[in-house]
């Protein structure tokens, strides 16, 4: 099956491949959409918007007999088969994160993932029946594996960022446990000599229910801005998310899960790091290795190095844009010369980090802040107050989206609507010249201020 077909459409890893990907072609993010339509009926009950994106989601979504049909291998194909074949002068790898993407096209080199996420259907599914999901995900994953036993499956039931969806489909992130065959050709040819490769690991954890066959499965997810308490049967904060989706608290029964938090979904499997590394041995390729624990560090550090860059250039680096979740565009940000700050989603505690670092910050100029509505909502997320915030630290521009707040947290708007607002920044051309990585990673050895960040 295609990759195109697997990769879940409107995935956050999706966007981000896609936002890399033009950015090294020179282009921006102006024709990336996001699928669901929430938006348009941001009006209608409850019952109805559930309804529709059930519906949008059996659309898009594979059928439980298509996993059979996932080729890992040729996902990788259709990765990197996307950027433009030219020489670089090195790569990016790891988890998702969308500061990881903005360091790429400073260094002017190929983000690649080491995971990718599919959603399946799941008929008759419910919000409130983790079990079930554990069951119906169990069957798929076995259906995957068979075919592709480099990976592994992380299947992840959370309503709380997923809302509806979780009852409707089940979400797999699938890890390649060693370097993808596609991958380690794309190197060799593209490569420069000596190119150094920088792999970016999420280490966040959480608890895991792995059976040991290859799937393992969580309920919640670090990025819904709740901790794993919150979603013991009694949690108020659970409860809560359940009615907002259409769910009952008390039919909500997660699996025992025993032993030590393991790594969350979007993690690094400890085969496909140590493959890397192997590979770069052997070909005279120097790795860098850098583990963050909070999203925010890696954001916060991210945004320093495109500060010192743009002011080695030149420019002022004082004007900062403060992204969220797929609302991204770094060819537009590069074109502008801003600064990026990247918040993994809405949540309070994404929100609360961009405000602490701002807070440790030199002042900036100007901010531009981009929130991304999650179409539901959570006791978990910050309110337009807390945007309105962050914005205030601008000295003399202090901007918030209007039209990406007017029906925030419900009203989805397009990926492409920060590609929008950035063509309206001021041009700051000539783009400086591509960052060499050996700076940006000793500009991460000498971030003291950034607690969760490990560059080794």
């Amino acid at each position: 099956m295609a990759g195109d077909r697997v990769v879940a459409a409107g995935s956050t890893g999706r966007v981000l491949i896609a936002a890399a990907v033009r950015a090294l072609r020179g282009e921006d993010c102006a024709d990336l959409g996001q699928p669901g339509g929430l938006s348009r009926l941001t009006g209608a009950p409850a019952s109805v918007r559930r309804a529709a994106a059930n519906r949008s989601a059996g659309r898009v979504a594979l059928t439980p007999e298509q996993t059979a049909e996932v080729d890992a291998a040729r996902v990788a194909g259709w990765i990197v088969d996307q950027y433009p074949r030219r020489r670089y002068p090195g790569a990016v790898l790891g988890s998702p994160h969308g500061a990881a993407v903005h360091l790429a096209v400073a260094l002017g080199v190929p983000w690649l993932p080491a995971a990718f996420d599919t959603t399946v259907q799941w008929p008759g599914g419910a919000v409130d029946r983790p079990r079930a999901a554990l069951d119906h995900g169990a069957a798929l994953a076995a259906r995957l594996l068979a075919g592709n036993p480099d990976v592994h499956v992380r299947q992840v039931h959370c309503p709380a960022s997923r809302g509806t969806l979780a009852g409707a489909t089940v979400s797999l992130a699938v890890r390649w446990r060693s370097l993808p065959a596609a991958y380690g050709r794309f190197l060799a040819d593209r490569l420069d000599a000596g190119a150094p490769v920088l792999v970016l690991r999420d280490g966040r954890t959480w608890p895991v229910y792995d059976a040991g066959r290859g799937h393992s499965f969580q309920t919640g997810s670090p990025a819904s801005g709740l901790d794993p308490v919150d979603f013991h049967p009694d949690s108020h904060a659970l409860r809560q998310v359940l009615r907002a989706v259409g769910g009952d608290g008390a039919r909500w029964e997660p699996p025992e899960v025993s032993g030590p938090p393991g790594h969350a979904e979007q993690s690094v499997e400890p085969g496909f790091d140590l493959a890397v590394r192997e590979w770069a041995a052997r070909r005279g390729h120097r790795v860098h290795r850098v583990l963050f624990s909070l999203p925010g560090a890696l954001s916060a550090a991210v945004a320093d190095v495109y500060r010192a860059w743009l002011r080695r250039a030149g420019k002022t680096g004082d004007r900062l844009v403060v992204e969220c979740g797929r609302l991204l565009d770094p060819w537009q940000v590069v074109r502008a010369g801003l600064v990026p700050y990247w918040c993994e989603n809405a949540t309070r505690r994404s929100v609360d980090a961009a405000e602490w670092w701002l807070a440790g910050s030199e002042p900036f100029s100007s901010v531009d802040v981009l929130p991304e509505s999650p179409g539901m909502r959570s006791p978990a997320l910050a309110g337009l107050p807390q945007w309105l915030a962050v914005a205030a630290f601008g000295r003399r521009r202090r901007a918030l989206d209007r039209t990406a707040a007017r029906g925030y947290p419900v009203a989805a708007v397009p990926t492409r609507r920060a590609t929008e607002v950035l063509r309206a920044q001021p041009y700051d051309l000539p783009a400086p010249p591509p960052l060499p990585a050996a700076t940006a990673v000793e500009t991460f050895r000498d971030g003291a201020g950034h607690p969760g960040l490990v560059v080794c």
